[in-house]
């Protein structure tokens, strides 16, 4: 009988777990496909680079036409080699300045276009610290970082 309610305890444990794990999950599926992210990107050594210790990347540079694209987008920002906010998301949000279109997968990582400036550049495995997927859209609105 001590086997039996023992074995029935331990089935109920592993269902309890099971299920905690499952609303995690899903749980950050669901924040990851609402949610905006945040990274600064300023220059180093010629590049546009961030940092996010949250996702462990340091310097981590902008290549491939992204960074001309910053350039672009950036242009009106006082000081913005020094840093400036990039606010993005998977979904449309209000104030987003422009946003970049899937393309295609290149190199592990991928093409997207701006139609706002009529050019593509190319996002790097990076991406997937921050998306499941690449997204069909990504929007951004870039402005300049507070200091308070």
């Amino acid at each position: 009988m001590k086997s039996i309610m023992f074995a029935i305890g331990l089935a109920g444990i592993g269902l309890a777990i099971a299920f905690a794990l499952l609303r995690t999950e899903n749980r950050k599926e669901n924040d990851a496909m609402n949610s905006l992210m945040v990274i600064v990107p300023y220059r180093y050594e010629g590049l546009w680079v961030f940092d996010d210790a949250a996702v462990g990347l340091s310097k981590e540079p902008f290549i491939a036409g992204i960074d001309t694209l910053i350039d672009k987008a950036t242009a009106s920002i006082p000081d913005a080699q020094h840093g400036f906010r990039a606010i993005f998301s998977g979904t449309q949000f209000p104030g987003a300045n422009f946003k970049l279109e899937w393309r295609r997968a290149e190199s592990g990582g991928n093409w997207y276009y701006s139609p706002e400036f009529n050019q593509e550049g190319w996002l790097c495995p990076a991406l997937f610290k921050y998306f499941k997927s690449a997204p069909a859209e990504i929007y951004v609105k870039v402005e300049p970082r507070n200091e308070g």
